[in-house]
């Protein structure tokens, strides 16, 4: 994986395959199906990491670690905003600590790039980067995804990763998020399900959400509304657009003024 149309970056970085269900926003997950095609593909990285559950594709928990991939931001002279592993989280329970400190090292080496870690288990990213890390980078941001307020307490764990960024993946956002303290947090990204199960989002919940970016000064992206649009009629991504109260939101993280 290398460029993508993933509008909040520039390139994916995989050195993690596979993954687990943890919560209600990965009911619908792209990666799960995706891994299953390129396994169909002859992509032996994504052999054996998903089943069937009836007419879905699931993960089936297996993560497997690529040392091949771990040269690839290095073949990038270009400076990108990388996602890291978009196709799993790096840290699941089932990736070592020496694996992870060896994709740090790569990030450590390539300062030409910025690196957006987006992980739904934030405590060990927290615990990770307090212990394991000696420095803070500043070319390495570090999100959780709170997709409803049933998982809001990610943010609690997220805000005590030393980081130079940290910012919150709020999509699929399937649910009212509530009060969010978004203290110390630098960058929300809002988005609706897509797909053919995807779940309504509703404009009270995103107006929730946008309205406390601008209480904490926090940027504020609007990645889409996926299937379902402000009217909450069912039509494609593309017909559904961009275009939240009447522009597009394409804020980005102060990265000079951010504090660790």
């Amino acid at each position: 994986m290398a460029e993508t149309q993933i509008e909040w970056t520039d390139a994916t970085w995989n050195p993690v395959a596979g993954c687990t269900i943890v919560s209600a926003g990965c009911k619908n997950c792209y990666a799960m199906e995706m891994a299953r095609r390129l396994e169909a593909m002859g992509v032996a990285k994504y052999s054996k990491l998903t089943r069937r559950s009836g007419n879905r594709t699931i993960w089936n928990g297996r993560v497997r670690e690529d040392r091949e991939a771990l040269v690839i931001p290095y073949k990038w002279k270009k400076p990108r905003k990388i996602f890291v592993n978009s196709m799993s989280d790096l840290f699941h329970e089932g990736v070592s600590d020496a694996f992870i400190r060896s994709v740090w090292q790569v990030m450590r080496n390539t300062p030409h790039h910025n690196y957006q870690i987006l992980t739904k288990r934030p405590d060990r990213m927290a615990q990770f980067v307090s212990k394991q890390v000696a420095e803070v980078l500043p070319n390495i941001w570090l999100g959780t995804s709170v997709e409803s307020g049933e998982v809001v307490d990610r943010v609690d764990a997220l805000r005590v990763a030393p980081a130079a960024i940290r910012f919150i993946s709020f999509e699929p956002l399937i649910g009212p998020v509530g009060n969010v303290d978004l203290t110390d947090i630098h960058w929300a990204i809002v988005g609706g399900e897509s797909g053919r199960s995807a779940r309504p989002v509703l404009e009270e919940w995103i107006d929730e959400v946008h309205e406390q970016c601008v209480q904490h000064r926090t940027a504020f992206f609007f990645k889409q509304w996926g299937t379902w649009g402000k009217d909450n009629k069912r039509r494609s991504k593309k017909e559904n657009g961009r275009e939240y109260r009447g522009k597009i939101w394409n804020e980005m993280p102060d990265t000079h003024a951010a504090n660790v």
